[in-house]
């Protein structure tokens, strides 16, 4: 019965002095992988998860102002580009300040960070000024560019 007290040592919790005694191979595992994924990680994860939360949100490519002549212009469309970050972001788009909802005539396409507002069939009444709303949790951020059609002369 001398072998194996456990009544005294599992309470202190000294796993080496039992490990040396009966080296299973569970134990020599558990010794093997200790250096490095138990050692080493810890560090690494406060700022790994840090980041996670401070991805800033913003534009990496705002949207441009886009001139159309109207003879040229009727009937063909525009298409508003953006490249947001993150792409869990969620973009809206307005014009002249008032919700643009999908339809016929705007369509959303948001591929990843790519967001796109299509401007079809294009008539003098589209010109405006056009907005696209980025939100992520509590933070919004907008870009804003012009959609300008130029009358003939």
């Amino acid at each position: 019965s001398e072998a194996k007290p456990p009544k005294e040592e599992s309470p202190k919790g000294i796993s080496p002095v039992k490990a040396k005694k009966t080296p299973s191979p569970a134990d020599a595992e558990r010794r093997k992988l200790r250096p490095g994924s138990g050692g080493e990680k810890p560090p690494e994860e406060p700022p790994f998860t840090y980041q996670l939360k401070a991805v800033p949100l913003k534009f990496v490519k705002e949207m441009k102002d886009i001139v159309l002549k109207e003879a040229e212009s009727v009937g063909s469309s525009a298409i508003f580009e953006v490249l947001i970050s993150p792409s869990t972001a969620i973009t809206s788009w307005m014009k002249d300040g008032s919700n643009i909802r999908e339809s016929p005539k705007h369509k959303f396409i948001a591929d990843g960070k790519d967001r796109k507002l299509h401007i079809i069939d294009v008539q003098l009444s589209d010109a405006g000024e056009y907005t696209c709303v980025l939100k992520l949790g509590n933070k919004e951020k907008t870009s804003t560019a012009k959609l300008i059609v130029e009358g003939n002369p």
